[in-house]
């Protein structure tokens, strides 16, 4: 055996090397790899939504701002409890920040989640009667409901495809993906939009947090338990995927 083919150290075999699927060169081959990948995603993750629990649009958009450097589970065992304290906008409207600071204490930042929730409900009670506005532009005057949190509540709550949600697995992932080579989310979301068809935004970003959750972890991804391994080339795959008609087909 070559010595090439030895750790030197430990004498054990090196692993095999990981090979990747061939990249497209042309636009037709880019367009047919991002259809092979909704195709697969739809198979993957065919009925995702979003984690958080929620019953109203405005419960959403306090779950939404909660879930910032936190945990959807977190999020969702403070919630109930929450919503049963302050059931509507009018009531996290009157109530003093430090107080609310104090019942959402676990998710983290409080203080800053507390003073944008009872903005937020001040400004909905008072410039659109109590109701969670419906598009972009109006949602993102309300405080703590940057574009990403107004595309998951018009998204989720409402079926409105303002946009793609792009978190730190949709970012990490559209990278990985070779679907972006920005790493601001603004402009992730420029790209995502232009190669993502629209009735396909919403579904889109929910079934990359489902896959960034699952196999597809920042570190050492499963590369071998994905379904996505035969259109994937990403730098640090973690293992050779099967042969793939549907490379084949668009890099031939």
């Amino acid at each position: 055996m070559p010595a090439t083919s030895k750790n030197a150290k430990s004498g054990k075999s090196a692993p095999p090397p990981v090979f990747k699927p061939v990249k497209p060169k042309t636009a037709a081959e880019r367009a047919a790899r991002v259809t092979a990948i909704l195709k697969t995603l739809d198979e993957m993750y065919p009925n995702v939504t979003c984690a958080l629990t929620h019953t109203s649009p405005w419960e959403l958009l306090v779950a939404t701002i909660l879930s910032a450097q936190c945990t959807d589970k977190r999020v969702n065992e403070v919630t109930p409890g929450l919503f049963a304290k302050y059931p509507t906008p009018h009531d996290f409207a009157a109530v003093r920040q430090e107080t609310l600071a104090q019942d959402i204490r676990s998710t983290g930042f409080f203080n800053n989640k507390a003073k944008s929730i009872i903005g937020a409900a001040k400004k909905i009670v008072n410039e659109f009667g109590g109701e969670v506005p419906r598009t972009i532009d109006e949602l993102t005057t309300v405080p703590g409901a940057a574009r990403k949190t107004a595309n998951v509540v018009l998204g989720t709550a409402f079926g409105i495809a303002s946009g793609i949600v792009v978190d730190t697995h949709v970012q990490r992932l559209s990278n990985r993906l070779d679907l972006t080579k920005e790493s601001d989310p603004v402009k992730i979301e420029r790209d995502l939009v232009k190669i993502i068809p629209r009735d396909k935004w919403i579904q889109f970003s929910h079934q990359l947090i489902h896959l960034g959750r699952g196999p597809c972890v920042a570190r050492k991804p499963k590369c071998a338990e994905c379904r996505l391994n035969p259109l994937c080339y990403a730098a640090d795959k973690t293992a050779s995927p099967p042969v793939s008609p549907i490379m084949k087909a668009v890099t031939k």
